[in-house]
């Protein structure tokens, strides 16, 4: 199957935890550019940074890459590549891949994936990611995003919360901290890497947030309280973490340094 699609890294120089995050060095290169090596790998026909700062511009424009300077007050991710799509005049049919600027580590291979996801799916407009979770301290985790699927294939619900909760399982003491998850729990961990049908980016946003949106600070609950479908493409095991902390940059630059050694 022949799969065509483009991608979008937005890239927000401003962060809470690690400031100008989109500079930060990694093996020689800054993030954004690692990223963006990352995405053209995939075959993506068209990969493009948005930013909203002239230093990420530059640095990207010096490693022959294109970019879009986009708004400052942008409420969300997808408001962003909502800009980038209609400034560029894409089809609404054709599908872009929204591949996070804070993920160097990216495999090429899952961007494709995601992507040929939604092509397969007449049905849907949105098509993301998830995996078993393997720990009852992830399931309680409210930063872990979870998701349960219909048997299309397609996201029922997303939320901060243990879903589906087994209740047997935890009346028989299966669910302290501490375990593994009990056999024959679907749990699924979201993974945040999208792709997107144009034409569901130039109607997001003029869509009202969903109050399941405001509750759980979960953006996607806003396509499905909308109607929107989202296909969710299971993956055996995590895809590497991307970077939210100075942490995070220090294991990634050390992966950097061992693998070119």
């Amino acid at each position: 199957m022949n799969i065509r699609f483009k991608a979008i890294i937005p890239a927000r120089y401003a962060s809470t935890r690690l400031p100008a995050k989109p500079l930060a060095d990694i093996g020689g290169k800054p993030m954004v550019v690692r990223v963006m090596e990352r995405a053209l790998q995939s075959g993506a026909e068209e990969v493009w940074v948005a930013t909203d700062h002239e230093e990420v511009r530059a640095v990207v424009e010096a490693a022959g890459g294109k970019v879009m300077m986009t708004r400052t007050d942008h409420p969300t991710g997808t408001d962003r590549l909502a800009e980038v799509v209609t400034a560029l005049g894409w089809a609404p049919g054709e599908i872009v891949v929204n591949v996070q600027g804070d993920e160097p580590l990216i495999d090429p291979d899952t961007i494709r994936l995601v992507a040929k996801s939604l092509a397969g799916d007449v049905n849907a407009e949105i098509s993301t990611m998830a995996h078993p979770i393997t720990t009852v301290d992830d399931f309680y985790n409210p930063g872990v995003v979870k998701v349960v699927c219909e048997k299309i294939g397609h996201a029922h619900y997303f939320s901060r919360a243990p879903i589906p909760f087994p209740r047997d399982a935890a009346l028989a003491g299966l669910l302290k901290p501490g375990m593994a998850m009990p056999d024959g729990v679907p749990a699924l961990r979201h993974v945040g890497l999208y792709a997107y049908r144009v034409g569901f980016l130039k109607a997001f946003a003029s869509l009202a947030p969903a109050p399941t949106e405001q509750i759980e600070m979960l953006e996607q609950l806003r396509a499905l309280w909308h109607g929107y479908q989202i296909r969710v493409e299971i993956l055996n095991e995590a895809p590497p973490a991307g970077i939210d902390t100075p942490e995070d940059l220090a294991r990634v630059r050390a992966l950097f340094a061992a693998h070119n050694q």
